[in-house]
């Protein structure tokens, strides 16, 4: 039987992953009590915006009402999607059910922007949108809707933000029979719009790509260094220049728009006189970036 050893690589990434899920919960964590829940505001996101209408009507702490709903979820989870899926998942509902608790404690008595709660709003809702994406780039989530998308969506033709959307809207729709009042129910609304644009951006930021062609007569140099450090492919192209006729080789290589700092480095040491072009590309598809999803 062959074991399986991790990779030095392999363990670090693993470490980051769950170091940035563990930030991303507690930069949550700040939005939601530290912002959020003093003036009312009921948060999206399923659960916490479930445990957000509790706390409202009995004063029942956040933490208790996320940590049970999240249990039987991840029951579920566990049993139809795997272990692959849940653990981080697992990972992350620990993680912010502790730091609710504490934060609760370190900020008992605080009262920020109580009298503008625009304001809360719009802060609590960055905080907890900046929080979810450093959650899922980094292959983690909060549980929650997370999880009842996942399941739906393994079973039926309905996508992920759609099954959310629904849920959100419920929520914070329903917050009014314990609020009496449609202008925090709008102020929900507005936190669930802004947490979504934040989110979106801090995704979508950790996701851009960018193409390099790279002409240099030290082609072969450039190319397997940048195999081995950012760890990216590239490809030679036959060309030749139309004024000079001479045939030369180019480089194609995809790579992360965070790792272009990393490559140009490289390009200057190697040659400081190669012809480079850089551009953004919409998505890149494959090992190493996103994967093909198509109904």
């Amino acid at each position: 039987m062959n074991v399986i050893i991790p990779s030095r690589q392999n363990v670090f990434h693993e470490l980051r992953d769950y170091l940035m899920i563990a930030v991303g919960m507690i930069m949550y964590g700040i939005g939601w009590t530290v912002f959020l829940l003093p003036n009312d505001i009921t948060t999206g996101g399923g659960v916490p915006g479930i445990a957000s209408i509790v706390y409202f009507a009995t004063g029942l702490p956040v933490q208790y009402v996320y940590f049970a709903i999240n249990f039987l979820l991840l029951l579920l989870a566990i049993r139809i999607l795997g272990w692959k899926f849940s653990i981080k998942t697992i990972f992350a509902v620990f993680t912010l059910t502790f730091f609710l608790s504490l934060i609760q404690q370190l900020t008992a008595g605080v009262k920020l922007l109580h009298d503008q709660p625009f304001m809360a709003c719009v802060i609590g809702a960055s905080f907890c949108g900046g929080g979810i994406g450093i959650a899922f780039t980094s292959n983690g989530s909060t549980g929650g809707t997370d999880i009842i998308a996942a399941i739906i969506n393994k079973y039926r033709d309905i996508t992920l933000g759609r099954v959310m959307l629904i849920c959100d809207l419920i929520i914070i729709s329903s917050s009014y029979f314990v609020l009496k009042d449609w202008e925090k129910v709008v102020y929900g609304y507005v936190t669930l719009y802004i947490c979504s644009f934040v989110l979106d951006q801090v995704v979508n930021s950790a996701r851009q790509s960018v193409q390099f062609f790279i002409i240099s007569e030290k082609y072969a140099e450039i190319a397997s260094h940048i195999n081995v450090y950012p760890h990216r492919g590239a490809t030679v192209i036959n060309a030749s220049g139309f004024y000079t006729g001479k045939e030369i080789k180019m480089l194609f290589v995809l790579a992360k728009k965070r790792e272009s700092t990393v490559i140009f480095r490289l390009i200057k040491d190697i040659d400081p006189n190669a012809f480079v072009s850089q551009s953004q590309v919409i998505g890149v598809y494959g090992e190493g970036f996103d994967k093909i999803k198509v109904k």
